[in-house]
C-alpha cells in the first residue's frame, strides 16, 4: 500500500512539476519572466480585474464616457539623441508625459531642461536593468549596498530573468529610493514613477517595494490593468492606485511598414477610461546606433520613426476627430496627492 502511494505521489508531483516548467517556459517565451507559481498560475488561468481608482474621469474634470489619453515617452537621459528628440516631442506637446532613467549618463541636460520648463510632466523611469550589449551603467546607490542587483563586471543584470533571479527586494528598496532622491537633488519634481523594461512587475515583493516606494514619495505608480492578477486577497489594491486600463505599445510583430496604421489604429479604436501611449523617441544616428548595437527593437530606426508618427499633423488631426482627451500624471498627481 505505501508502495502504491508512493508511486502516485511521485506521478502527480511529475505532473505538477511538468506544469510549472510549462507555465515558466510559456511566460518567458512572450518576455514575462514569472518565477512565482502563484503569480504565473493568476497570470494565466485568473481572470481578476480590479476596479479603477474612484470617479477619476470625473476627479479629472470629464465625464464618465470620456477617453482619457497620456502620450508618454519613455528613457530619458538614456543618450543625447534620445533626450533630442524626446524634448521636442514634450516642449511641442506631441507628448504630454515622459519619464527618465536616473542611472544613465545623460540625465543632467534633462533635469537642466526641467528647471527651465517646470511644468513638464517627467516621472522617473526607475531603472534596474541595463539591457544593450556595449552601453551599461549601474546604479545610483553605492554598489555594497546593492550586491544583488550587481552582475560580474560591475554593471545591473542585462537580463531581467537574472535580476528577478538575484535582487533582494530591500536592496531594490534602497536604489529605488536613491533614484527618487538624486532626481530631486537635480532639481526635477517627479510627476510619478514606473518601471524600465516593467522589471519591477515580475516578482510579487519587488512589486510590492515598487507599490510602497510611491506611497512613501507620494508618487502616482504606473500600473497597467494587465497586472491585476497580483491582488487578491492576499495583497490588496492600495487605495491611492490609479490604473491604467488600457496600455498600448509597439512590439516586434508590428513592421515598420505598418507602423502607422498601428497608432492611428489605436487611436480610431481608444475605449473610455485611463489609456496610455508608450513611445520611446530618438534620432536615427550613430551615437543610437552603436548604443542600440543596431538592433530593430527599440533601436534608432524605431525611435526616429515613433517620433515621425506621433509629431504628423495627420495624428494630431485624428486625435481631435476622435475626441480624445489628454490628460498626464501630473494631474493624477495633483487628485490622489494634492498640494
Amino acid at each position: 500500500m505505501k508502495k502504491v502511494i508512493l508511486k502516485i505521489f511521485v506521478f502527480f508531483s511529475f505532473i505538477v512539476l511538468i506544469l510549472i516548467s510549462g507555465v515558466r517556459i510559456y511566460l518567458n517565451s512572450i518576455d514575462v519572466p514569472i518565477y512565482d507559481f502563484k503569480l504565473a498560475y493568476n497570470f494565466i488561468l485568473n481572470k481578476n480585474e480590479i476596479s479603477q481608482y474612484e470617479n477619476l474621469n470625473q476627479l479629472l474634470g470629464f465625464s464618465e464616457n470620456d477617453k482619457l489619453l497620456i502620450i508618454h515617452a519613455d528613457d530619458l537621459g538614456l543618450s543625447r539623441s534620445v533626450n533630442e528628440l524626446s524634448l521636442k516631442a514634450l516642449d511641442s506637446n506631441y507628448v504630454n508625459s515622459a519619464s527618465i532613467m536616473m542611472p544613465t549618463p545623460e540625465v543632467k541636460e534633462v533635469a537642466e531642461h526641467f528647471i527651465k520648463n517646470p511644468t513638464l510632466d517627467i516621472g522617473l523611469h526607475l531603472t534596474v536593468t541595463a539591457e544593450w550589449e556595449n552601453y551599461k551603467w549601474d546604479g545610483i546607490s553605492p554598489k555594497d549596498s546593492i550586491p544583488s542587483m550587481i552582475d560580474e563586471y560591475g554593471n545591473f543584470h542585462e537580463k531581467k530573468k537574472n535580476f528577478i533571479k538575484n535582487a533582494k527586494p530591500e536592496e531594490v528598496r534602497i536604489e529605488l529610493q536613491s533614484q527618487i532622491d538624486y532626481a530631486k537633488s537635480l532639481g526635477i519634481i517627479p510627476s510619478h514613477i514606473d518601471s524600465h523594461e516593467g522589471a519591477l512587475f515580475f516578482s510579487p515583493e519587488i512589486f510590492k517595494v515598487y507599490l510602497e516606494i510611491a506611497e512613501k514619495n507620494n508618487l502616482p505608480a504606473f500600473v497597467p490593468k494587465e497586472l491585476s492578477p497580483h491582488f487578491d486577497k492576499n495583497f490588496s489594491k492600495p487605495k491611492n492606485l490609479v490604473i491604467v486600463e488600457k496600455l498600448y505599445m509597439a512590439d516586434k510583430s508590428i513592421e515598420f511598414k505598418n507602423w502607422e496604421n498601428y497608432y492611428h489604429s489605436i487611436i480610431k479604436e481608444l475605449k473610455p477610461g485611463l489609456n496610455e501611449i508608450i513611445v520611446h523617441l530618438g534620432t536615427d544616428n550613430k551615437e543610437l546606433k552603436d548604443i542600440t548595437s543596431n538592433r530593430v527593437a527599440f533601436g534608432s530606426e524605431w525611435r526616429n520613426l515613433d517620433y515621425e508618427i506621433i509629431s504628423s499633423s495627420k495624428f494630431r488631426s485624428l486625435l481631435k476627430d476622435n475626441d480624445i482627451k489628454l490628460v498626464n500624471w501630473t494631474d493624477i498627481k495633483n487628485i490622489i496627492y494634492p498640494n
